[in-house]
Order: C-alpha cells, then structure tokens, then sequence
C-alpha cells in the first residue's frame, strides 16, 4: 500500500470527511426516494406506485436510510469533536467582528460561517427528527412536543436545507477536496541520498 504524502491529521480528517459523504449520499438518496414515494399502501387502488420496486424494495430503502443516517450522524459527533477548537475560535471571531468591530472576516470565510450554520442547524433538526420516526411507532397517537404531521415536515425541510446547504459547501471547497485527494493517494518524494548527491555534483564538474 502506498503511503500518503499528507500529515496523519490531514490524513484522519480526509478519511472521516469521506465517510461523511458517502453516508451523508445514501441518506440523501433514500429520503428522495421517500420524497418522491411517501405512500407505500395499497389504499384501496387508489396509489398508483403500489407495488413499484426502484432498485430496491421499499423495506430496504427504509434501512438504507435508517443506517446510513445514524452512520452519518455518528461521523458527525467525530467530525465536530475534531474541529471543535477551530468552532469555538471562529465563533470568538465572529463576536469580536460584530461587537468590538475588532476584525473584519472575509467574504470567503463569511460564506464559509454562513454554510457551516445552515448545515448544523438543520442536522440538529433533521437528526432530532429522525430519532423521533426512529423510536415512535407509526400507528402511534402519542404527542411528543409536536404532532407526527409536524414532526414529518421538520425533517422533511431540515433535510432538503441540509443537503442544498451541503452541496455549497462541497462546491466551495471544491479545490481543496480535489489537492488532499490527490496527495492521499500520491507517495512523497524520497529525498536524494548524499553519496547520490556527490555524483550529480561531480557530473556537473
């Protein structure tokens, strides 16, 4: 196996953000097909895409869904926990810019701070939710803080805010994703021995 050119820090956090991504993809892909297909019912006829099988049956797509998303929540806590000095050090920033008028924040950053809000803000919405579907029966009339209709819609558009937030944010860093990908999968270049370096020295001469 080749070894990376990248830190081991730059290397963990490639590994975790990869990780992200996938399990972050299968929760988008199956709560589209959800979105597209919310019956799942006979209902006396009168559901047209009863019995339609996209890839999967229905059953695995609510699996699919289910565990990719604890994955993605799971990768989440890790991903926070890693960047929580540099959470807690840009939030500083952002009171001494708006309070003390101490520093100015670029554009870049700004949008950065603005995208990186958007998607924790939802993922605490859409994960709560989810939890919610999760551990609450369907057939169940028990009110928890909000109905189930509720409940539904907030992770219905946490979800969607999330994801178009999250696709910015890979637009953004776009440069960056593809230079550590690069770097992951390139070998560092061995430096020259000295008894090499005598003899391009002496072929000059």
């Amino acid at each position: 196996m080749k070894k990376s050119s990248l830190t081991p820090k730059l290397r963990n956090n490639w590994l975790i953000d990869v990780a992200l991504f996938f399990s972050a993809a299968f929760a988008l892909l199956s709560g589209i097909y959800f979105l597209v297909f919310p019956i799942g019912g006979f209902q006396g006829g009168r559901n047209p895409y009863y019995g339609i099988i996209i890839l999967f049956s229905r059953h695995t797509w609510g699996d699919l869904h289910t565990w990719s998303s604890l994955i993605m929540i799971a990768v989440t806590v890790v991903h926070i926990a890693i960047h929580w000095k540099w959470i807690v050090g840009t939030t500083r920033r952002i009171f001494k810019a708006i309070f003390h008028r101490s520093e100015t924040l670029g554009t870049r950053l700004l949008w950065n701070i603005f995208l990186d809000a958007m998607i924790g803000l939802s993922f605490i919405i859409c994960a709560a939710s989810g939890v919610y579907f999760l551990f609450v029966d369907k057939t169940s009339t028990t009110i928890f803080l909000f109905s189930r209709t509720v409940w539904d819609l907030l992770h219905t558009w946490s979800g969607i805010t999330m994801s178009m937030a999250a696709i910015l944010h890979f637009t953004l860093h776009w440069k960056w994703i593809v230079n550590i990908t690069k770097k992951m999968f390139s070998t560092p270049r061995a430096r020259p021995s000295i008894p090499n370096q005598n003899k391009a020295f002496n072929s000059i001469q």
